[in-house]
């Protein structure tokens, strides 16, 4: 006997309905239970989390929708309809307009609080105890950040945008003061607007950066060719401003004069390190001093010890190093940073810090470093951490690691693999480098296990 066909499977009937959810714009009132860990505040409706900028929890607000996809929904607290008793007036007029310092709602305290509370939840997921924990260091939370990057955009009715991105939103939000900038460059931002928005052809400007050091450098990218009299009228403003100008027509910024030289100091080490504008370096001077001195204090450095500093940028943590240790071998993988370091280590005399260029994402093989034995090893990896790195640190037979990171969750998963190899979690700290905002650095010293 035949089946007959089944049919109206694979199709919703006439007339039937599809669930359909949260859509860009819509508003939601929300009762927050708990926070993200990037500090936003997070609700739950209908099956779905609700991920909730500018609240904390126990509030009830009224949010609009951003975006929302399956079961998440991204959102912004438009009014606060019952404040937790905790939450504080934000000091910045752009709060929760613009992009950056999300957490000013929250106070001081408790953004450093939660900090440390989500590194050591990271911790414990991973499996990785911490004998002790540290005092988190901390600095002014207001005037900390030398180095900003400035966006521009003409309208199309020709109208000049210049500031910060919008939270969620490729929007710019004018910005003409910054109070999370140091004070010199917070000076510069309102001149820069103003001249900006005179010139002929601002189209030609992809974004500025200012940068704060040895000098106030200035950096232009550009997006096309700049007629000879705009050049003229930016060197103007340079000179009238002080600033020292720099180009980026391409990947590499070229300084306007041959005569351009940039470093940033570490004071308690009596060094300049060179640098350029776009190089990584700590956006927080005070708190970047700070954390050098507390990793020489952590490494417990001998005279007669070998070093190896991978992912060592421009030698922030090298060159302090090599001042204490014999001999230091320091790695990083942008080939101009290499550069630039070596050239501060030559110009500052030292004979015992040798660079080299390489690929940290890969295994270390085949590197004539990589075949030495070293007393002590410090890794400061970019937010994708250091697994190919730390899986193998134990054959280097170094009885301390410092590890200085910039994401916990890549941390703890990395701490996973040194204990593993014969070290234990010694001491841990977290480092206020971007206050109100939900980033989480941390450094953490692993001591190697008697065998």
């Amino acid at each position: 006997m035949s089946r007959k066909p089944r049919t109206g499977l694979r199709f919703q009937p006439a007339g039937g309905r599809q669930e359909s959810g949260p859509v860009v714009g819509q508003k939601q009132l929300l009762t927050v239970e708990r926070l993200a860990s990037d500090g936003r505040g997070i609700a739950f409706v209908d099956g779905r989390s609700w991920f909730v900028s500018g609240a904390l929890p126990g509030e009830q607000v009224r949010a609009r929708v951003l975006a929302a996809r399956s079961k998440v929904v991204d959102a912004i607290a438009e009014r606060i309809e019952r404040p937790a008793p905790e939450r504080v007036e934000p000091f910045c007029a752009l709060a929760g307009t613009c992009g950056g310092c999300t957490l000013q709602h929250m106070p001081l305290a408790r953004q450093r609080a939660f900090k440390q509370d989500y590194l050591a939840d990271q911790l414990q997921r991973a499996g990785v105890a911490v004998a002790g924990w540290e005092p988190g260091l901390t600095v002014d939370d207001r005037g900390y950040r030398r180095r900003t990057r400035i966006s521009v955009r003409v309208e199309k009715d020709g109208r000049v945008q210049l500031g910060y991105r919008a939270l969620a939103s490729r929007q710019i939000v004018a910005v003409e003061q910054c109070p999370v900038l140091v004070p010199e460059l917070q000076a510069v931002l309102p001149e820069l607007a103003a001249f900006v928005r005179t010139l002929q052809h601002p189209q030609a400007i992809g974004h500025l950066e200012l940068f704060s050091g040895t000098a106030i450098a200035l950096l232009v990218r550009l997006t096309s060719g700049l007629h000879a009299a705009e050049q003229q009228a930016w060197r103007e403003f340079a000179r009238q401003q002080q600033l020292q100008l720099w180009w980026q027509p391409d990947e590499q910024p070229l300084p306007d004069s041959p005569d351009n030289q940039l470093a940033y100091r570490l004071l308690d080490q009596g060094l300049e390190i060179d640098c350029r504008p776009g190089d990584f370096v700590q956006v927080n001077p005070a708190l970047n001093q700070l954390m050098v001195n507390r990793a020489l204090e952590w490494l417990d450095m001998q005279p007669g010890d070998r070093v190896l500093d991978l992912f060592c940028g421009l030698g922030n943590f090298s060159l302090p190093l090599a001042q204490k240790a014999a001999h230091v071998t320091a790695v990083e993988g942008v080939p101009a940073m290499v550069e630039r370091a070596q050239s501060t280590a030559h110009r500052q005399g030292f004979d015992n810090l040798h660079f080299f260029a390489r690929d940290l994402s890969q295994p270390l093989t085949g590197a004539g470093w990589a075949k030495w034995e070293y007393d002590l090893i410090v890794l400061d990896p970019p937010r994708d951490g250091a697994l190919e790195v730390a899986g193998s640190l134990g054959r280097f037979g170094a009885r301390h690691v410092l590890y200085v990171s910039c994401n916990p969750a890549t941390l703890a998963r990395d701490a996973a693999l040194l204990t593993e190899q014969g070290y234990r979690l010694a001491r841990a700290c977290t480092l206020d480098m971007f206050s109100h905002t939900g980033h989480v650095e941390a450094m953490a010293l692993f001591v190697k296990t008697a065998q």
